[in-house]
């Protein structure tokens, strides 16, 4: 309910009670929810009000609009904290979805001076490069380009590939991945990545930049990814 006496601010109110109806299962993903109008009659509230309050929902990812239909529920963000190291694959899993990916490219390529850095090999040695769209129940999550040393891809097929990479180089390798360094960023997306995201070009996307390494310190993979900010989140728990 909305309380008009509360300090709390009446859009923030609104907010809560419509998350609150998503938590509960009352909104369901892609439900339209009611007009501005609809809110303002019911709660006895100004559109501007309401407005404000939609508005911030659909900034959040709670909600999207259609142009000249409405505005409905968005489905449910996944969350990843960043404490650990996970494959995809195996990230989805732990939260209930079927992971799998879509393989746009599979070559052997020469390094770039960026690659070859990060990587720690001279430019120009040749590298596998991969480039795929990860979904969790067949959605576009992510656009993913990965590279790769050639002498630690031997065996490593396409189809083998569209699974789960770390699980290759475990157990087929029989190689102990230790850690990775990660940057991440916000930045929008480009009319490639709106393309295979399915999302309009410009639309927030979450960049992250990752090299991994196996337990020699040795880096096996750099890998760019930009995941769709309406349907994952990262967050992390720092103690003092």
């Amino acid at each position: 309910m909305i309380d008009k006496k509360s300090p709390v601010p009446i859009y923030h109110q609104l907010e809560e009670l419509v998350k609150s109806q998503i938590d509960s299962g009352y909104l369901q993903p892609d439900q339209a929810i009611p007009s501005e109008r609809e809110f303002a009659e019911q709660y006895q509230i100004s559109r501007m009000t309401v407005r404000q309050a939609l508005t911030n929902l659909v900034n959040e990812g709670f909600l999207y609009r259609k142009k000249g239909t409405g505005t409905f529920v968005n489905k449910r963000k996944v969350e990843q904290v960043l404490q650990g190291l996970t494959s995809f694959s195996e990230h989805m899993i732990e939260r209930g979805l079927t992971p799998s990916s879509q393989i746009l490219s599979y070559d052997t390529v020469p390094a770039s001076r960026a690659v070859a850095k990060r990587l720690e090999i001279e430019p120009g040695q040749e590298v596998l490069q991969i480039e795929r769209i990860r979904l969790a129940d067949n959605l576009p999550m992510a656009l993913e380009t990965a590279y790769m040393p050639i002498h630690l891809t031997k065996g490593l097929t396409k189809e083998q590939a569209m699974d789960s990479i770390y699980q290759f180089i475990e157990d087929d390798l029989s190689l102990k991945i230790k850690d990775a360094h990660q940057e991440l960023e916000a930045i929008a997306a480009s009319s490639y990545e709106a393309k295979y995201l399915l999302i309009e070009k410009d639309s927030p996307v979450l960049r992250i930049i990752q090299t991994s390494y196996l337990e020699d310190d040795t880096p096996f993979e750099y890998v760019k990814s930009s995941f769709r900010a309406d349907r994952y989140r990262f967050y992390n728990q720092l103690k003092r």
